[in-house]
C-alpha cells in the first residue's frame, strides 16, 4: 500500500480531509496534517508534518493547490517548504492542480508533477 502525505493551506482543511478519505477508499495509506484535528503551534505542526514526509514508509507528497483569494494553483510558504522537504528526501511530489507560476522554476527543476486535477495519475 502506497503512503501519501497530504499538504495544503489550512483554508482547504475540509476539502483536504475529504480528499484523504477518498484516497483511503482507493487503497492509499493517507497522512493528513495533525493540526487539522488538534490545534498546535506552527513550529510543532511543521516539525511533525516534516517527520511524516521524511518517514521511510512515505512514497508520495500531494499538495492540494486550489485557487485562493483569486490566485490559481496557490502554494503558500509552508506548502512550498513541504515540497522542498519531499524533494530533498527523494519523495515523488505531486500538485493536485497545475504549477504555481511564482515557483515554476523550482517546481519544474525539482520534478514536481502537476496532476491538473486527475488524481488517477498517482500510482497505487
Amino acid at each position: 500500500m502506497k503512503r501519501i502525505v497530504l499538504c495544503g493551506s489550512r483554508t482547504f482543511k475540509d476539502y483536504i480531509i475529504k480528499l484523504g478519505e477518498n484516497l483511503r477508499k482507493e487503497g492509499f495509506e493517507v497522512v493528513i496534517p495533525k493540526e487539522f484535528y488538534t490545534p498546535m503551534p506552527k513550529r510543532e505542526h511543521a516539525m511533525l508534518h516534516f517527520s511524516e514526509i521524511q518517514n521511510e514508509r512515505t512514497d508520495y507528497v500531494l499538495v492540494v493547490n486550489e485557487e485562493k483569494n483569486g490566485i490559481k494553483n496557490y502554494i503558500g510558504a509552508n506548502s512550498f517548504a513541504e515540497i522542498a522537504f519531499g524533494f530533498y528526501f527523494g519523495k515523488k511530489v505531486f500538485l493536485k492542480n497545475d504549477i504555481y507560476e511564482p515557483y515554476a522554476d523550482e517546481l519544474v527543476g525539482w520534478g514536481v508533477i502537476p496532476l491538473k486535477g486527475d488524481l488517477s495519475k498517482i500510482e497505487k
